[in-house]
């Protein structure tokens, strides 16, 4: 799986360009970041956010969780089966030989 983080497309929509425009708009709202926090939440998917923060990001741009995330299959595998639909990879039991004499 992966996810697309679209708060910096969001910010530009609304004609916010530099990172520390979110600082005063979450401030206002409770949520209180520095600007290098900001930074790396808009630059880059957060690994952990609050509700707090998630639900501030969105009054401030009057967007939802929907908007900001968007999640994506990544690296689908799949195989053809013998009826020609496509399935999930098939597992495959290995097999333990002993040398002959022992």
């Amino acid at each position: 799986m992966g996810i697309e983080w679209n708060l910096r497309r969001l910010m530009a929509a609304r004609g916010m360009f530099a990172t520390a425009d979110l600082v005063p708009l979450l401030a206002e709202r409770g949520v209180h970041l520095s600007r290098e926090q900001v930074f790396r939440l808009v630059t880059q998917p957060p690994q952990r956010l609050s509700m707090d923060v998630l639900a501030a990001v969105c009054d401030a741009l009057s967007c939802t969780p929907n908007d900001l995330i968007e999640v994506r299959v990544v690296n689908e595998q799949s195989r053809r089966v013998a009826d020609g639909a496509v399935g999930r990879p098939a597992v495959r039991r290995s097999t333990i030989r002993r040398p002959e004499g022992m």
